[in-house]
This record gives C-alpha cells, structure tokens and sequence, in this order.
C-alpha cells in the first residue's frame, strides 16, 4: 500500500512523497517526478493524469532495483503549474528531497522526471543527494541552467515527433551541460510522442535500467 508523507515547516506546506516501496533501511532512493502545465497555481487535480503516467515508470524501477534497499517515490506537487519565476515545480522537488532526507538519511538519490517534472528535475539535481537524473521528453527551455550540476549523470531521453516539448531543445541542454563539464547523454527515442505510450514498454525499461545504473554509480 502507498504511503504518504509530508510535513509543515512555520506552517507552509511543503510538497508529498507517495511512497511506492520502503525497505526498512534505505540504502539509496528514487524519486518520481510528474509533469503538469507552464502555468497552473491552483492544486493538481484529484484525477491527476500526469501522475498516474508514472506508476508504470515506479513499477518498473521498483523491480529494476529489487533487493537493493532503494526506496521509490512519487512526488506530489503544490501547484499544478510551473509559474514562470516561481518554478512551483522545482521548489516542491527541493521540498520532496528534503523529506526524504528526514525519513532515510543522507542516501544517495536519482530523480526520475517527466516534462514539467523532468525540468524539476533537472533544476533540483544540484542537491548535494543527488546522483543522477532521468529526464523523460523534458521541458528544456534555451536558458535553462546547467552549471549546478557538476558531478551528476544525466540521461535525457526523447521522442523528436514529440510535439509538445522539444527534442530539440533537450539535445541541445545535453550540449551546454557537456560543455560545462556535466555527464549527459541525449538518447533518441523511436516513439511514443509526448505521453510516452506508443512504445511504452521501451520508455518504461530504458528509464528503469538507466536509473538502476545510476544507483550502482559511485
């Protein structure tokens, strides 16, 4: 069964984990990131379809990492948007980490990020927990930052008939971060769009095998 957990600091309310599995002493974690809209400040919906297109995703990384101690999660955005200078998004992930770090310790961790959720991802790689990233048809505007993620592993995968994020713009981020001195790799991948599900399958076991990777990366 799912567990959530979340907490209040000086009564703000910080992001929640839905936690897929839990060893009782988590090695390492995994941590799943959704996407959502450029701009959307009311709270996801109870039906929140971009979440549940990555249940497979945790399905499928939970078994790549069986008998490893990784805890796997799901992160539960505030807001349902991005919201331009607020970066919504990256905050809860910041916030989500932060969580994690109170239940399991200073474990390493690879997000794993879907559109919105990729960016997220990709903006709060800079934690000092943080291994890797997995970023699935990310969102990567131009002037989106690389330089915070010195000594991280990055795998960007992506549809280029992917109409709405740009494959484009996701080959040319692994540019800068290479240029910068950033392990990353772009990976084409030969469908699926932007909800990954043409080729599903394909989507679900190149994530869950590149995350377990990234965790057997010292």
């Amino acid at each position: 069964m799912a567990q959530c957990l979340g907490h209040t600091a000086r009564g703000a309310a910080h992001a929640r984990l839905v936690v897929r599995s839990a060893p009782a002493v988590p090695a390492a974690a995994v941590l799943l990131l959704h996407g959502g809209r450029a701009d959307g400040p009311e709270p996801p919906p109870a039906l929140n379809l971009p979440a549940l297109r990555m249940r497979p995703f945790a399905s499928a990384v939970t078994r790549a990492v069986r008998g490893r101690n990784v805890l796997v999660a799901e992160v539960r955005y505030r807001h349902r948007g991005w919201n331009g200078p607020r970066a919504d998004a990256a905050r809860d992930a910041v916030s989500a980490l932060a969580t994690l770090r109170e239940r399991a310790g200073p474990v390493p961790v690879v997000l794993v990020g879907h559109s919105m959720g990729g960016r997220a991802a990709l903006r709060a790689a800079g934690a000092p927990a943080v291994r890797g990233v997995v970023a699935l048809a990310p969102w990567c505007p131009p002037d989106e930052p690389v330089d915070h993620l010195d000594g991280r592993r990055l795998y960007v995968l992506h549809d280029e008939t992917d109409r709405v994020t740009s494959a484009r713009d996701s080959w040319d981020f692994v540019r800068r971060a290479r240029a910068a001195g950033v392990d990353a790799a772009g990976i084409p991948m030969p469908s699926g769009g932007h909800a990954m599900l043409r080729g599903a399958d394909l989507w679900h076991r190149r994530a869950a095998e590149l995350t377990a990777s990234l965790l057997s990366h010292g």
